[in-house]
């Protein structure tokens, strides 16, 4: 990125612009296992305005508020602990109780709870799962007296920004052209457009974006270790979840039907599944029918109770390749578990990103200058879910086959809708509108990325048919 457009970013968004050095930065988290969006909101509270760090007031607060030290040992010395940590919820309806655990810090779920006056004020915050937050925590003894459990006296969910202006992201982008803007995503995203070696580059890294921006897209990534997909999905959003590895139960993904509580499906914007070669599905027939219905409806039913959810799914798993950097065979899908390989599930799913295509991430590619910070970009990633103008304008710009199938027809939508909210949030009505980016940028990638899950289910299924439907602007 050149230095003119890193302080054209600063110039239009302000407030919500951070400069970035991570050579500078980096050490002085070291030993603290924090995600993005979490570091960008400790760093702009210490960053001057000619955008250097204070970096003894900083270390000083993370002392404090995300210690080095045993926290055990100060709660068994009496003292009670203000942190911002991630920490895990768990609500067991049928003791009426509810626990909580921070992994980090060694705190165990049978260790901790959270009284009813403090679960109470927080309703709907406090929710099964994982979350950030800043949380009061303290030794208390036990009703028996005999031993002894860590209580959370009081919490503050970790969201700086109570809500942010759509209107005023929307005009943001009116400043910048598509190129500027693809590096502008780019860099909030921590990386350096320098590093991508075309735009057609860059459009495959920003596709990985689509599922933040659009209920129930659910993706499918092949790509070679090292392109950073772990990264993306476990820290630029508190409100994805990223699975790695270990087992999987329908009851984690949807509902524990003995716990009475939903899964993690449930609570979060998308749920990624890295690796999907290393996890272990139990009782994978059941998991699997559960998934076909909730791909097809965003509902499924599990043990006569109807679950529900907006959450996309993504899944993400290595392909060998050839010398050239190409797959080995144009059968994509036998890289996936043999759980998975299914023409009716597979077919569920909208959007296929070709990661070989990708660079394998270096150094050299993390992003320096000034950028929009973290934070920020997730929450407004996360309000544009519920935007629903752009499928408004999708509809009055596009025109399909009467005889097109469904699940093409509802992919092509979602996925152009997405590459709009994401591209283009500045179209908000048809006069907007650039028809030609629209179909260079938007509709043309959708139409082949839904191609490429149909031409791959042909290849398991010949019955499934590999021609797209006659979809086309309607100029």
């Amino acid at each position: 990125m050149t230095e003119e457009l890193s302080n054209k970013i600063k110039s239009q968004f302000a407030s919500m612009a951070i400069y970035k050095d991570p050579t500078s930065t980096n050490s002085l988290f070291v030993g603290r296992n924090l995600p993005s969006f979490v570091k960008d909101f400790i760093l702009k509270r210490f960053i001057k305005e000619n955008g250097e760090t204070d970096k003894q007031l900083l270390t000083s607060w993370l002392d404090e508020v995300i210690p080095h030290e045993s926290v055990k040992d100060k709660l068994g010395q009496g003292e009670q602990l203000t942190l911002l940590v991630r920490f895990v919820v768990y609500i067991d309806l049928l003791k009426n109780v509810y626990r909580f655990a921070i992994p980090d810090l060694g705190i165990k779920l049978n260790e901790g709870q959270i009284p009813e006056y403090v679960f109470s004020k927080h309703k709907g915050t406090l929710v099964d799962g994982e979350m950030w937050g800043i949380i009061k925590i303290c030794l208390l003894p036990n009703d028996d007296g005999k031993k002894f459990h860590v209580e959370m006296v009081d919490y503050k969910p970790f969201k700086p920004y109570r809500s942010v202006d759509i209107n005023y992201f929307q005009e943001a982008r009116k400043n910048f052209t598509t190129d500027e803007w693809l590096d502008v995503l780019l860099s909030a995203m921590e990386y350096d457009a320098s590093g991508f070696k075309s735009i057609q580059q860059k459009l495959e890294f920003l596709t990985r974006l689509l599922i933040f921006v659009e209920p129930r897209l659910n993706v499918i990534e092949l790509a070679p270790k090292g392109t950073g997909k772990s990264y993306v999905f476990g820290n630029l959003s508190k409100y994805g979840w990223l699975v790695s590895g270990g087992k999987v139960t329908r009851a984690k993904l949807f509902y524990d039907k003995q716990k009475q509580q939903n899964g993690i499906i449930k609570n979060h914007d998308f749920t990624a599944f890295d690796e999907i070669q290393t996890i272990e599905f139990q009782e994978p027939a059941e998991i699997q029918a559960a998934l076909k219905s909730y791909l097809e409806s965003g509902k499924t039913t599990i043990d006569n109770n109807e679950f529900s959810s907006e959450c996309g799914l993504m899944l993400m798993g290595n392909i060998p390749l050839t010398a050239e950097h190409r797959p080995i065979n144009n059968k994509y899908f036998d890289s996936l578990p043999k759980n998975f390989r299914e023409s009716a599930l597979l077919d569920r799913f909208h959007c296929f990103i070709e990661g070989w295509y990708l660079p394998r991430i270096n150094k050299s590619m993390i992003f320096k200058g000034w950028t929009i910070n973290v934070e920020y970009f997730s929450e407004i990633l996360h309000a544009l879910r519920t935007q629903n103008r752009y499928s408004i304008l999708f509809d009055e710009l596009v025109t399909f086959e009467k005889e097109a199938d469904m699940r093409d027809f509802t992919a092509v939508k979602r996925i152009t809708t997405a590459y709009m909210k994401l591209l283009f949030p500045h179209w908000t009505k048809k006069e907007d509108v650039n028809i030609n980016e629209f179909d260079v940028y938007c509709l043309q990638p959708a139409i082949r990325r839904r191609g490429i899950i149909k031409e791959q289910c042909h290849n398991i299924d010949p019955e499934f048919k590999m021609q797209m439907p006659n979809i086309e602007v309607i100029r």
